[in-house]
């Protein structure tokens, strides 16, 4: 059986180990491997688009990073409780007009016994902003 610790319940420790180590997986633009983060049948609410199932990560993600040029990730813990966490993050990208974009949000995450998220809800709300404005400035 897969296995991602650390493992719930969490502690504070486990808990801001888990959120750093999906800020790592997500700024590496990889669809494949964020992937392996959730359980087979992981159910997301992203925006309003609705994704069951690994296969749909990486079909979601993939288009999502086409669209999100030079993306650049920060997630903040929030709370947590048990096999449960809540994060704060901030994003930025650009589209292929060259129009920069902050994007800010809330997850709540929930996971199974193994480690792995089994559900992930997202709401996000995007922001114009010059380059000029960019707070994420690190190589890929």
């Amino acid at each position: 059986m897969e296995s991602r610790p650390p493992l719930p319940p969490f502690t504070l420790e486990s808990a801001r180990q888990k959120v750093q180590a999906a800020e790592d997986a997500w700024n590496t633009r990889d669809p494949v491997r964020v992937s392996l983060a959730y359980t087979p049948d992981t159910e997301w609410r992203n925006r309003a688009d609705f994704v069951n199932g690994r296969e749909q990560v990486v079909e979601f993600l993939s288009r999502k990073w086409v669209r999100e040029l030079d993306y650049r990730l920060k997630k903040e813990l929030w709370a947590f409780m048990d096999n449960r966490i809540a994060v704060r993050f901030e994003y930025e990208w650009h589209d292929d007009a060259g129009q920069w974009f902050r994007s800010h949000g809330n997850e709540n995450w929930e996971f199974a016994e193994n480690g792995l998220m089994r559900k992930r809800f997202a709401s996000i709300n995007d922001q114009p902003i010059k380059e000029s404005e960019r707070k994420f400035h690190w190589a890929r």
